[in-house]
């Protein structure tokens, strides 16, 4: 497995290189943005492990290209940035986890395991509910025939939604199986994405299908 580390600081990007090569993992390294699209360009990686604070191009801007251009690269963001609005703007953009420094390293590792066994082939193209399609491959989202964009975690939950119709899901059910993120209780990412696809797929409608069941979580189902 070759993954990428985009971090400017030298020591993080020492220990890092240490932890990973002695995991058996090829690891390449770029100290700034730029220099960061440019490997990504060169060589395939299994993942990109991405700091947010860079200089030259910050690590937002970096994931949005990589989600335009090689939207199958896994990508892990690892930063001092630990507010929830940053968090749900990196895993929105379409991180595939999200960890805060500091860090223990045994954690990182477990968490770049996980990701990597993700599987990324959908096994039917398209799914649907009462006038709701998505289209997995095309990554295309209808309600009545309208087209909605969703952002990567938007589409990736509304998808999971859709693989468990009928099923009322927990948040820390949700945060595990999306994410692979173990959230603390009084975070509140989950409900915040949430909001923003019931904004899109349920508030332009008169049929309501995303729903709360309170004390327990959320469940996508038709109802009469």
């Amino acid at each position: 497995m070759r993954i990428l580390l985009i971090e400017d600081d030298k020591k993080t990007t020492s220990y890092l290189n240490k932890g990973l090569v002695s995991s058996g993992y090829v690891v390449d390294i770029a100290t700034d943005g730029d220099e960061g699209q440019y490997f990504i360009m060169q060589c395939q990686y299994d993942l990109v492990v991405l700091d947010v604070m860079l200089p030259k191009k910050d690590g937002w801007s970096i994931l949005a290209w990589i989600r335009r251009t090689y939207p199958d690269v896994r990508v892990l963001f690892l930063t001092a940035r630990d507010s929830v609005e940053d968090r749900v703007k990196g895993l929105e953009l379409g991180a595939d986890d999200y960890l805060v420094k500091p860090f223990a390293f045994s954690e990182l590792l477990a968490r770049i395991r996980s990701v990597l066994r993700r599987k990324t082939q959908p096994v039917c193209d398209v799914l649907t509910l009462a006038d709701l399609k998505v289209h997995l491959i095309k990554h295309h989202v209808f309600r009545n025939a309208l087209r909605i964009d969703l952002t990567p975690k938007e589409f990736s939950l509304l998808v999971f939604f859709l693989q468990h119709i009928g099923e009322v899901l927990t948040r820390t059910f949700i945060a595990e199986k999306v994410w692979d993120i173990h959230f603390d209780s009084d975070t509140n990412v989950i409900d915040v994405v949430i909001r923003r696809i019931r904004q899109k797929i349920d508030d332009p409608f008169d049929k309501k299908l995303l729903h709360t069941v309170r004390g327990i979580g959320y469940v996508l189902e038709e109802r009469s």
